[in-house]
């Protein structure tokens, strides 16, 4: 009791403090583990910048990442990320994610260089329904965006929405969608939304300067479908929802 009395007060800093250390340690395993990685360029502006070369996935092999770059910041803003299921839309806004959190954490990035300024990352990406709570997927979804809006508003925000607003009607979509992006870039925030409603390519000419379309796609090659998830400029031209569905046995 009397060590108690007398060390219990310390106890919380020595916790935080063996904390930073293991923080410190995993981040120096991480590029020792992965001695390709760099280490990110740290700006010192409020003015939104995620620049990266040869951009991948942290979690995924080296071997079997397909790089992309990306450049976001100025013009364009705001990138518009359309292509078939599959094609690697989703992999896009999580691999600009996660090297944004490393990059700020002070950790290498899977990249070959990259550029950032200070960001607060804001992601709808994988929400969900909930039954206890008793909101639909697409109520959880606008109140995501609605926390993010109001983020943007306060400090610069990196946004990441990924098959934005899907839960509603086309018509409904590309009004709300529009509206929402705008918002995001009027309060200077910078980021991506992926699609596969290409109605949402338009926005582009509502935004341009600002934003830009570009894309994912896949090809037919003796009755399979390939990827080659190289991000590309414009937007994609075809879907393969009806190609997959009869490649796992449904008939359409």
């Amino acid at each position: 009791e009397e060590w108690r009395r007398v060390n219990g007060k310390h106890v919380g800093a020595w916790v935080r403090a063996v904390g930073e250390f293991e923080a410190l340690s995993s981040l120096a395993s991480l590029k020792f583990e992965h001695p390709e990685w760099t280490f990110p360029i740290l700006l010192d502006d409020s003015e939104g910048r995620f620049e990266a070369r040869a951009l991948q996935h942290p979690l995924m092999s080296s071997a079997r990442c397909v790089a992309n770059d990306v450049a976001i910041g100025g013009n364009p803003r705001l990138l518009i990320v359309s292509g078939s299921n599959m094609s690697g839309k989703s992999t896009l806004l999580r691999s600009v994610g996660l090297n944004a959190i490393l990059a700020w954490a002070g950790g290498p990035v899977a990249a070959k260089q990259m550029t950032i300024s200070p960001l607060h990352v804001g992601a709808s990406v994988r929400v969900v329904d909930s039954l206890q709570d008793n909101r639909s997927r697409f109520f959880a979804e606008i109140t995501r965006i609605r926390e993010i809006v109001e983020l943007a508003y306060s400090a610069p925000v990196l946004f990441l929405l990924d098959e934005l607003l899907s839960g509603t009607n086309s018509h409904d979509r590309r009004i709300g969608a529009s509206g929402v992006v705008r918002a995001l870039v009027d309060a200077g925030a910078i980021g991506l939304i992926t699609t596969h409603d290409l109605a949402l390519a338009s926005i582009e000419q509502d935004l341009a300067p600002a934003a830009a379309n570009v894309h994912f796609d896949d090809r037919i090659v003796d009755g399979r479908i390939e990827f080659d998830y190289q991000l590309q400029p414009g937007v994609v031209t075809r879907s393969n929802a009806l190609e997959l569905m009869r490649a796992i046995g449904l008939h359409v």
